[in-house]
C-alpha cells in the first residue's frame, strides 16, 4: 500500500470533491482541485479512482445514498399519518437541495455522461418516496405517484436553488400549497 493511500481515504477524497463541486460547480471538480484539497499529489488520486468520471459516480452515488437516509429519517420522525409522512418527505427533500444544491442536480440531470448513482444507491432514495406515495395512492399507482411527488418536489427546488421566482411572494407557502395540491391528488386518485 502506498504512503498516498494509506493518508487519504475515498471518503476523504469524495468530499473534497463534493465540497468543490458546491463551491464551484462541475468544472471546479478536477483531479488536480481535489488533490490539492486532500493535500496530495495528483497522481495519487488515480490509486484510488479510476479516472474523474469514477470518482463522479462515487460522488453521486454517495448522494443518493445521503438522499435516502434523509428521506428516511424524515418519514421515521413524522409517525404513520399518510399526509404527514409525505409533507415530511418533501420538506427533506427541500432542505436537502437547498443545502447541497449542485450535488442533488446531478441526481436528475447528469452533467457527464454515464456519471450516475448505482442501482442500489438510487434504490435507497428511491425507496422512501415509493413507500410513501403507494401509502397514498395504493400500490398500484404508487410508482406514477413518486415520479409525479418527485418532480414536482425537484422541479420547484431546483427554480428556487436557481433564484428563479423572481415575482416576490412568500416562496414557502408556494411549496406547502404544491404539496396540498399533491396530495388531494393522491388521496382521490386512491379512491378512484
Amino acid at each position: 500500500m502506498s504512503p498516498a493511500r494509506s493518508r487519504t481515504s475515498d471518503e476523504g477524497i469524495i468530499a473534497a470533491a463534493r465540497g468543490l463541486l458546491e463551491e464551484g460547480g462541475l468544472e471546479a471538480v478536477s483531479m488536480a482541485a481535489i488533490a490539492e484539497r486532500v493535500g496530495i499529489r495528483p497522481p495519487s488520486l488515480y490509486k484510488h479512482f479510476a479516472d474523474r468520471s469514477a470518482l463522479l459516480g462515487a460522488v453521486v452515488t454517495e448522494v443518493a445514498f445521503d438522499l435516502g437516509r434523509a428521506l428516511v429519517s424524515a418519514v421515521e420522525r413524522s409517525g404513520t399519518d399518510g399526509p404527514g409522512r409525505l409533507r415530511a418527505l418533501a420538506d427533506a427533500y427541500r432542505a436537502f437541495v437547498l443545502r447541497s444544491p449542485r450535488a442533488a442536480a446531478l441526481l436528475f440531470a447528469p452533467a457527464v455522461p454515464g456519471v450516475d448513482p448505482t442501482p442500489e444507491a438510487n434504490a435507497a432514495a428511491a425507496r422512501p418516496v415509493l413507500e410513501v406515495a403507494a401509502a397514498l395512492a395504493g400500490p398500484e399507482r404508487a410508482l406514477a405517484a413518486a415520479r409525479v411527488l418527485t418532480a414536482f418536489a425537484h422541479g420547484f427546488t431546483s427554480m428556487e436553488s436557481a433564484g428563479a421566482f423572481r415575482l416576490g411572494g412568500d416562496v414557502d407557502a408556494a411549496y406547502q400549497t404544491g404539496i396540498t395540491v399533491l396530495l388531494a391528488g393522491l388521496e382521490r386518485g386512491a379512491a378512484d
